[in-house]
């Protein structure tokens, strides 16, 4: 085995050391590249491998030779070559290919012995290989025989980068001999594993150089490669060039302003720049970035802040290339009616007149198993028709199945329904564990009767009522209050602040490592949103974003300040039924 440095190469623009680039751009009054968008390549140490094997199989057969070129920079820090002894006879046809013949590894050592050496050797850089799959399938699968853990190594595949560079009409293929030949490289590529490394090197940097007259600077960007990117994908990187490194809410816009799409991060600058390389597969995003013309970015004190714009920017404008969150007012709610003989009934507006809402749901197929399991457990009526206190109806069949109470019969029975409805809106209002508790012994009867169906159906209908009904009491307890102020640390020190008025994020900001955060909250809470109590479920903003308040003031470390009102779950709520939720708070504490 050896191991030692040799001669610096000459090597491409984008290879250059970032110090060397930065002034050269300097000097001739050209932007320097996007170094800060990722690892710049001149900062990368590359490995570039080869092996000789007994045959084509990882499992079946070994390896007698290892070769490896260290480089940095353009610059080689090292090479790393030995014999390995196979623990078996060379195949004649192997012998004549590679010229390595079964006396010349007779005294080598065994890859026992070898690979952990290599290893050593690799660090943490980043491994390159020309049919990176077989030489590093290889690799691996002595490991494994070894109990060695590989590690988890980046690996850039040359023959897979040169497939989308390098064109049939500059070479026949793309095998290493082809690319040596057409780049001019100063080793010939001969089957010994150092020369084909040292070949594989030249193939690298002049593959390097062809991506950075595309616009590729970067070690995510080079890995990230593509052909299917076009080029007019490419050419809009301009767009995230004056962006801030921050995070927040970015906005992509056409010729005429509109907002194609709206998304976050906690680095605007580096997210927008992934839009125009192969990193971004949905192939929508492709079509939105060839309409793109501008990115509007907004910068936001805490992550919470940037979440919460993101839900109100997308519902104000709808972008055409949004999927979630578009048209959130539109989303399927169940309504106890209010009328002689109420009913439940799915609506899409909520109306300040006193009736008892669950939801919103997903989907009215969600909506309606909700309403299907409630059906199961209590006898209301399922006909949407009028009915009249004084004028008796004809009943249906569900009357004769004692599936419904017929208050439209006006018979004795009717004395009753309205005790069943008020059970029902004491469920959506807290007490709810009576009628989910009747649904859950449903479904475990059927199951015990070995009605698996139907006790899945059961479940179903189960965890769509008692989801839809936790989200109405939780969403509501907080909509009551009408001033709320909490903290949690922030992980680069001070503190993240969020003001909440009726459900609604009136105000937020962060506070600087090692300030008194008082003074920011007084600040935060003086310049709030005024919110007005509202009148119906979810009036004073959209129901997503009360949820992401309380998702976030459910987490771990977050510390009440001020609470203006009672923020209070029922004791029968839902919740009990669902995941276990850490109710306690810790007080404040600077």
């Amino acid at each position: 085995m050896s191991s030692t440095p040799t001669p610096t190469l000459p090597i491409h623009p984008a290879l250059a050391p970032a110090g060397r680039t930065a002034q050269a751009s300097r000097a001739h009054g050209v932007q320097a590249t996007f170094d800060d968008l990722g690892t710049p390549l001149a900062q990368v140490t590359f490995v570039v491998v080869d092996l000789e094997t007994t045959g084509g199989s990882s499992i079946e057969c070994a390896i007698t030779e290892i070769g490896a070129v260290k480089v940095r920079g353009g610059e080689v820090l090292g090479q790393f070559q030995t014999l390995v002894n196979p623990g078996e006879p060379i195949p004649a046809v192997i012998s004549v290919l590679t010229g390595i013949t079964d006396s010349m590894v007779a005294g080598a050592p065994r890859i026992a012995t070898v690979l952990p050496s290599f290893l050593e050797f690799v660090g943490n850089s980043v491994l390159v290989a020309h049919n990176a799959p077989f030489d590093v399938g290889f690799l691996r699968a002595a490991a494994d025989r070894l109990g060695i853990d590989w590690p988890g190594y980046q690996v850039l595949d040359t023959v897979k980068l040169a497939r989308q560079l390098v064109g049939r009409d500059e070479a026949p293929n793309h095998k290493l001999a082809s690319l040596a030949r057409l780049f001019g490289a100063t080793q010939t590529p001969d089957h010994r594993a150092l020369h084909d490394a040292r070949a594989t090197v030249d193939v690298l940097h002049a593959l390097i150089g062809r991506v950075g007259n595309l616009g590729v600077h970067t070690l995510e960007e080079l890995l990230a490669y593509s052909g299917r990117v076009s080029e007019a994908q490419r050419r809009k990187r301009h767009l995230a060039r004056d962006l801030p490194s921050a995070p927040g809410v970015y906005q992509f816009r056409d010729e005429r302003g509109r907002v194609l799409y709206v998304g976050t991060s906690v680095d605007i600058r580096r997210r927008v720049s992934t839009y125009f390389t192969a990193s971004e597969q949905r192939s929508r995003m492709a079509e939105m970035v060839n309409l793109a013309e501008s990115v509007t970015p907004i910068v936001c004190a805490t992550p919470l802040e940037a979440a919460v714009r993101e839900l109100r920017l997308i519902a104000q404008h709808e972008p055409p290339y949004n999927r979630r969150s578009r048209r959130p007012h539109r989303r399927p709610w169940v309504k106890v009616t209010i009328e002689a003989f109420p009913r439940l009934s799915i609506v899409r507006d909520l109306r300040p007149d006193g009736a008892c809402y669950a939801g919103p749901f997903a989907s009215v197929h969600d909506a309606q198993a909700a309403i299907d399991g409630v059906h199961d457990v209590l006898p209301l009526r399922q006909c949407s028709k009028r009915l009249s206190r004084t004028r008796a109806s004809p009943a249906c069949m569900l009357a004769d199945l004692d599936r419904c109470l017929a208050p439209c019969t006006l018979g004795a029975a009717t004395a009753g329904y309205g005790s069943v409805v008020e059970q029902l809106r004491e469920a959506l209002r807290g007490s709810s564990r009576e009628v989910l508790g009747l649904l859950g012994h449903r479904m475990r009867q059927l199951s015990q009767d070995e009605r698996y169906e139907e006790a899945a159906l059961a479940r179903d209908r189960l965890r769509s009522l008692s989801r839809a009904i936790d989200r109405a009491q939780r969403v509501a307890a907080l909509t009551g209050v009408a001033h709320l102020v909490a903290a949690r640390r922030h992980p680069l020190g001070g503190w993240e602040i969020v003001c909440a008025r009726h459900g609604r994020m009136a105000g937020a900001t962060r506070t600087p490592r090692g300030a008194d955060p008082m003074p920011y909250i007084a600040a935060c809470t003086a310049t709030a949103e005024v919110v007005e109590a509202p009148a119906v479920p979810a009036a004073t903003t959209l129901i997503e974003e009360t949820e992401l308040l309380l998702r976030w003031l459910d987490t771990d470390g977050v510390r009440l300040v001020e609470v203006d009102g009672a923020w209070t779950c029922p004791l029968g709520a839902s919740a009990a039924l669902l995941e276990p939720r850490r109710t306690t708070r810790h007080p404040v504490d600077w």
